[in-house]
């Protein structure tokens, strides 16, 4: 089913984004990697077999995206699947992260997923074919201490995603969303530099494997909505049906950061 299928990769040098690359790649599609290291995309491409792309990309640039798209659309004739996977996080009280930061933050995770979409959208239009798939999370669904900037990213990427949805019904072109929870990934290292949070919630903690895998499959069955891990996911709905009494339970438990 995904057999040729062209996907082009955000935030795809290290992690989940290359994971889904190499696992995409297994199964015939093509997967065109975009990232803002030079060097670690060439040190990714070497890990897959298959016909591949990469492409230099800082998703906060409106020019280098518009680049891209046109770029992959003419080497590799089309844009199947975009998997808006760039994104970061720190981990910092409300009061002590600066205002810039929040800013930051929101440009990569939130308006680089609006940027890139906004970009490929007409492709997919004008062949009324194609699939988006934006990677939020579970902090998008459930705020904790420390995370109110990398929250509220997430809580916009959801927002833009339901949304988008609902605009794009009947045009042919599908959009995703993947809520995971935390992940044994290199994104820790910049959100979490002292290990206590990752230490802490090791129980919840998934392997990007498992993760990719989720994704390569919602892919092939265009699904509306992955939530990760499934005991995560039950949280969530309860958490979305009694927020508050939710927050009371759960305080000591979510807010180990």
């Amino acid at each position: 089913m995904l057999k040729d299928k062209v996907v082009l990769i955000t935030g795809a040098s290290s992690g989940i984004g290359l994971l889904t690359a190499q696992m995409l790649s297994e199964k015939g599609a093509v997967p065109v990697l975009a990232a803002r290291s030079e060097s670690k995309l060439a040190e990714a491409s070497g890990r897959i077999a298959g016909k591949h792309g990469i492409r230099v990309l800082d998703v906060t640039s409106e020019e280098e995206v518009r680049q891209t798209v046109e770029e992959t659309i003419r080497d590799f004739g089309g844009i199947d699947i975009l998997l808006n996977n760039a994104g970061y996080g720190k981990f910092e009280a409300a009061t002590d992260m600066p205002s810039e930061e929040f800013g930051r933050m929101m440009d990569v995770n939130y308006m680089g997923t609006v940027r890139c979409t906004k970009a490929v959208l007409p492709h997919m239009l004008e062949r009324r074919s194609g699939l988006i798939v934006n990677v939020a999370s579970m902090a998008g669904k459930i705020g904790t201490a420390k995370s109110t900037a990398y929250t509220a990213t997430k809580h916009a990427v959801l927002g833009f995603s339901n949304a988008l949805r609902q605009e794009l019904r009947g045009t042919g072109v599908a959009v995703s969303t993947v809520n995971p929870g935390p992940i044994d990934t290199p994104f820790f290292d910049i959100a979490d530099p002292s290990g206590g949070y990752v230490s802490s919630v090791k129980w919840l903690m998934m392997k990007p494997e498992h993760v990719a895998r989720k994704m390569v499959r919602l892919m092939e069955t265009g699904k509306e909505e992955l939530n990760l891990p499934l005991k995560a996911a039950a949280a969530m709905r309860l958490y979305q049906l009694f927020p508050r009494l939710s927050d009371r339970l759960t305080y000591r438990m979510m807010n180990k950061k």
